[in-house]
C-alpha cells in the first residue's frame, strides 16, 4: 500500500521566515504575528486541512554573520523581530481538537528542571498534542545575549544535548509513577501517594538535577521529539532521540541519502527504522490552473528581499556571503553553524552554487522542493518526492499568509485525498498516537527515555 503523506505548517513567530521580504506583499498578514487572532486563524485552517501539526521554528538571537552585523536581518525583517513560540500554543489549542504543535526550544540556555515543567504544562493544556523540536543553538548573538562569550563547538553541542535529554527523561519518566496522583481524593485521602513520587538525581557533565518533577505526568509524559540536525553528529543524535526529523535538501538524491542515514542510525541505537518519521521542507504554490499558479509565483518573487535572503543564508551556514561576488561559487568551509546545509550547497550540489542561486525564489533558494501548479501538478510533485526519497511528509514553508495555506487546504488537500495518499479524518488520541497509530501515548520501550520509566517492580527495589 502506498504511503500516505503527513503535513506540518512551517511557521515562526516573526514577520519573515524562510523567504525574506514577503511580509511586504499587500495581501500578506505575517506582520500580525504579535496578535492571538493570527495564530488562532492559522490553527483553524491547518486543522481544517487535517495537518498533523504546526511546526514553529525559533532562533534565540538574530542573524549577525552577514557583514558582521544584525543590521541586514533587522532592516529586512529576516526573522527579526522574533517572539516566543511557546506562548501562542494554548490559544491555538483552545480553538482546535486534533492539531499538534511542534515547538522549537534551545536546550543550551535552559535548565532541565524548569524546562521539564514547562513542556509538561503545555502537554496538559493541549491534552497531549505537544512536540519539542530539540535544538542546541549555533548563533553567536544568542550566546552573547545569554551572557556567554562563545558558542559551544558543533559536536560538543550534541554531547551537551545528550546530557540534557537524559536529565529531562528522568524527570518526565522516572519521578512520578503512574497512579501517584489521586485527583478524586475524598476527605482524609492523600491527593498524592508519596510512595509513588521519587526524587531525581542527575549529575551529568553539563547539567545537574536533584529534585522531584514539579508537574504530575502529562498525557504523553514526554513530548513528541523533533530534531533538525542532519550533520554526521546530528544524524547520530537523531537516531538516539528523535521521533520526527526535519531536513532540507535540493535534490532527491541528497534527501534520500539523509533519510537512509537517519534510519540506519536509529537501528544502530537499537530502535526500529520506522520509529523515526522524516519531514522535508517544501515550498508549494497552488492555484486552480498551472498558469494561475505560475502568475502567483512571479508576483510573489517580486517581493523577495535579496539582502534579507543573504542574511538568512549567512546565518544558517556561518559563511559571510557579503564577502564574495553574487556569481562566485560558494566554497566548502568548516563552520560552527548548520554544517549539513554547508555540505548540501557545496560538496553535495549537482553544480557549483553561487549566492545568486541561493537567493532565487526556487528550489535551490528554498533548499528543497519548490512545487508550483494546479492541484494535480502539486500532488504529482509532492508524491514524486515522497516516493523517491522515502520521507514521510513535508513541512510547508510560509509563502504569503494566509492565502497560500488557504489555497493548499482548499485545492491540494482534496486532490491528495482523491488519490488515497492523504487522510480524510484524524486518528484519535495524542499527537504521538496520531503519528504512530497503535503504539499508545508514551514513548516505546526501545527508546532511551523508557529506561527511566518507573514500574511497580522497580519501585520496590
Amino acid at each position: 500500500m502506498a504511503k500516505q503523506l503527513r503535513l506540518n505548517v512551517f511557521q515562526m513567530n516573526t514577520p519573515s521566515h524562510s523567504w525574506a521580504g514577503l511580509w511586504r506583499h499587500p495581501r500578506d498578514q505575517s506582520r500580525r504575528h504579535v496578535t492571538l487572532d493570527y495564530w488562532t486563524e492559522l490553527a483553524k485552517t491547518a486543522e481544517r486541512g487535517l495537518f498533523d501539526g504546526i511546526f514553529i521554528a525559533d532562533g534565540l538571537g538574530f542573524y549577525d554573520v552577514y557583514e558582521g552585523s544584525t543590521d541586514a536581518a533587522l532592516a529586512t525583517g529576516a526573522q527579526a523581530p522574533s517572539c516566543d513560540p511557546l506562548l501562542v500554543v494554548p490559544a491555538m489549542a483552545a480553538v482546535t481538537q486534533n492539531l499538534g504543535f511542534g515547538l522549537t526550544a534551545n536546550l543550551t540556555y535552559e535548565n532541565p528542571y524548569q524546562f521539564a515543567r514547562r513542556f509538561s504544562t503545555l502537554d496538559h493544556l493541549t491534552q497531549g498534542r505537544v512536540g519539542w523540536n530539540i535544538v542546541t543553538g549555533y548563533l553567536k548573538s544568542t550566546a552573547l545575549g545569554m551572557g556567554q562569550q562563545k558558542v559551544r563547538e558543533h559536536d560538543q553541542r550534541y554531547e551537551a544535548g545528550d546530557d540534557f535529554l537524559d536529565a529531562v527523561y528522568k524527570l518526565w519518566e522516572g519521578s512520578w509513577e503512574d497512579g501517584a496522583l489521586n485527583a478524586q481524593a475524598g476527605p482524609g485521602e492523600p491527593y498524592v501517594d508519596v510512595s509513588k513520587v521519587h526524587r531525581v538525581q542527575h549529575d551529568g557533565p553539563y547539567y545537574k538535577v536533584d529534585g522531584v518533577h514539579l508537574s504530575q505526568p502529562s498525557p504523553q509524559r514526554v513530548p513528541v521529539l523533533y530534531q533538525a540536525g542532519t550533520s554526521g553528529r546530528g544524524k547520530q543524535f537523531a537516531g538516539r532521540h528523535a521521533e520526527c526529523v526535519f531536513l532540507n535538501g535540493q535534490t532527491p538524491a541528497i534527501v534520500a541519502q539523509a533519510v537512509r542515514d537517519i534510519r540506519a542510525q536509529a537501528v544502530a541505537q537499537e530502535r526500529r527504522a520506522e520509529d523515526v518519521q522524516v519531514f522535508l521542507g517544501a515550498t508549494v504554490i497552488v492555484a486552480p490552473t498551472r498558469a494561475e499558479a505560475e502568475a502567483l509565483r512571479d508576483e510573489y518573487a517580486r517581493y523577495i528581499d535579496p539582502v534579507g535572503q543573504l542574511a538568512l543564508l549567512s546565518g544558517w551556514t556561518g559563511i559571510d556571503l557579503s564577502r564574495q561576488g553574487l556569481d562566485e561559487p560558494v566554497g566548502f568551509v568548516k563552520t560552527n553553524s548548520l554544517q549539513s546545509m554547508v555540505e548540501n550547497i557545496t560538496v553535495r550540489s549537482e553544480r557549483p552554487l553561487t549566492p545568486r542561486d541561493l537567493i532565487g525564489f526556487d528550489g535551490i533558494g528554498g533548499r528543497g522542493p519548490f512545487i508550483v501548479g494546479s492541484p494535480a501538478d502539486v500532488a504529482d510533485g509532492m508524491l514524486d518526492w515522497l516516493d523517491r526519497t522515502d520521507v514521510d511528509g513535508f513541512n510547508l514553508m510560509r509563502v504569503v499568509q494566509p492565502e497560500s495555506l488557504d489555497a493548499f487546504v482548499d485545492l491540494a488537500v482534496p486532490e491528495l485525498q482523491r488519490r488515497g495518499r492523504y487522510k480524510t479524518a484524524y486518528d484519535s488520541g495524542t499527537l504521538r498516537e496520531k503519528l504512530f497509530p497503535g503504539r499508545g501515548p508514551w514513548l516505546p520501550a526501545q527508546h532511551p527515555a523508557a529506561s527511566h520509566r518507573r514500574t511497580p517492580e522497580a519501585s520496590e527495589k
